[in-house]
C-alpha cells in the first residue's frame, strides 16, 4: 500500500471512531508511512512473523491483511489485540508485553523465517524488553526489534522521564539516512527511528475523551 492508502485507512477508522461506531480504544498512525514502507521491503509476507503493540494497522496492511478484514476486526473492538495467526501477526496491548512473545517466536521459528517486533520508545525502557533483547542478541536469534520513537509515553515526554537524550541501546548505533522520510539507526538486531504524529493523540482520534 502507498502512503495515501495507508493514511486514508486510518482516517476512515478515525472518523468511524468519532461517530461512535467503534466502541473500543484505537491507536492510529500518522507521519511514518515512508519509514514503514521501507521496513516492509525486507519482510517476507508469507513466512515472517510480525509482532506489534496496540498500534498495528499499518503493519497489518503492509503484511497483506485485506483492508476489509482489518476494518471488520477493528469495528468488532479488536484494534488493540489484533492477533491474526493466519497472516503471522501477533499483538499485545500490554506495555512491554510483546518483546518476550516475539523472542519466543524467534527461538521456535522454522529455518528461514524471521520475526519483526515493533514497540514504542517507552516500552523499550522496560525490563521486559531489556531481557528479551539481550537473550535474542546472545543467542543470535532471527529477529529484528523496531523501536518507534514519537518521544511520548501517552502524553508524557519519554526523555524527561528518564533524564536522557539518547537511549542506552543506541550507543554505537549506525545512522542510515536515505532521505524522503527514511532515516533510522541500526544496532545488533535492532532498527530505531523517530517520527512525530501530530494528527492523532495517544488513543482515539482527537475528538472524544481520550486517555
Amino acid at each position: 500500500m502507498n502512503t495515501q492508502q495507508l493514511r486514508d485507512f486510518e482516517t476512515r477508522i478515525g472518523d468511524a471512531f468519532n461517530r461512535a461506531e467503534i466502541r473500543a480504544p484505537i491507536h492510529l498512525y500518522h507521519g511514518n508511512e515512508a519509514m514503514m514502507q521501507h521496513i516492509f521491503q525486507s519482510v517476507d509476507r508469507q513466512r515472517d512473523w510480525v509482532c506489534c503493540t496496540w498500534r498495528n494497522h499499518y503493519q497489518c496492511l503492509l503484511k497483506g491483511v485485506p483492508p476489509e478484514v482489518l476494518e471488520e476486526r477493528i469495528r468488532a473492538g479488536k484494534s488493540m489485540v489484533m492477533n491474526l495467526p493466519e497472516y503471522r501477526i501477533v499483538c499485545s496491548s500490554i506495555v512491554g508485553g510483546i518483546p518476550s512473545i516475539a523472542t519466543g517466536l524467534a527461538a521456535a521459528a522454522e529455518l528461514g523465517s524471521h520475526v519483526w517486533c515493533f514497540l514504542g520508545d517507552m516500552s523499550a525502557e522496560t525490563g521486559a524488553f531489556h531481557e528479551a533483547y539481550k537473550y535474542a542478541v546472545n543467542h543470535d536469534l532471527r529477529i529484528t526489534f523496531i523501536v518507534e520513537n514519537n518521544h511520548l509515553s501517552v502524553l508524557t515526554p519519554t526523555d524527561e522521564i528518564w533524564a536522557r537524550t539518547e537511549p542506552w541501546y543506541l550507543r554505537g548505533a549506525t545512522l542510515q539516512d536515505k532521505g524522503q522520510g527514511v532515516r533510522y539507526w541500526t544496532a545488533p538486531k535492532m532498527l530505531y527511528y523517530e517520527y512525530s504524529n501530530d494528527k492523532y493523540p495517544h488513543a482515539g482520534a482527537g475528538v472524544r475523551v481520550q486517555f
